[in-house]
This record gives C-alpha cells, sequence and structure tokens, in this order.
C-alpha cells in the first residue's frame, strides 16, 4: 500500500532540509504572525463588541444587578 504524505510531515521536512539558523529565522516570522493573527482576531472581537454595545444589544451591571433581572 503507498502511504501519502501529509501536507505537515512534507512542511517539516521542508523546515529540517535547512540550515539551523534559517529554522530559526523561520520560527521568528512564524510566531510574529500567528501574534499578529491573534491580534487581528480581538480587533475584531472588540469591533463587534463595542458595536453591539451601541446598538443596545449589551448592558453593563453588577452581579446583583443581573442577579435582579434574573427575578423579574
Amino acid at each position: 500500500m503507498l502511504e501519502k504524505t501529509s501536507t505537515f510531515q512534507k512542511a517539516i521536512e521542508a523546515v529540517e532540509a535547512l540550515d539551523p539558523e534559517a529554522q530559526a529565522i523561520l520560527v521568528d516570522i512564524i510566531q510574529k504572525r500567528l501574534k499578529q493573527q491573534r491580534r487581528d482576531g480581538l480587533l475584531k472581537e472588540i469591533a463587534q463588541a463595542e458595536s453591539e454595545y451601541a446598538q443596545g444589544n449589551v448592558r453593563r451591571g453588577s452581579v446583583a444587578d443581573l442577579m435582579a433581572e434574573l427575578d423579574e
């Protein structure tokens, strides 16, 4: 049976073919890109939350306020 090499395995093999310095640079680039993706995701979530708050879909209050509202 012919085994297929996964894309992930191919990527690992490609990285292993690089010299150690190039591997370190690649790791640094990937880490920076992942951080930027997380920042971008947070910015989208913040924009959505601000939009919902502006539309009145979100309210502020204490836990006591929430509990009182749930009792109504």
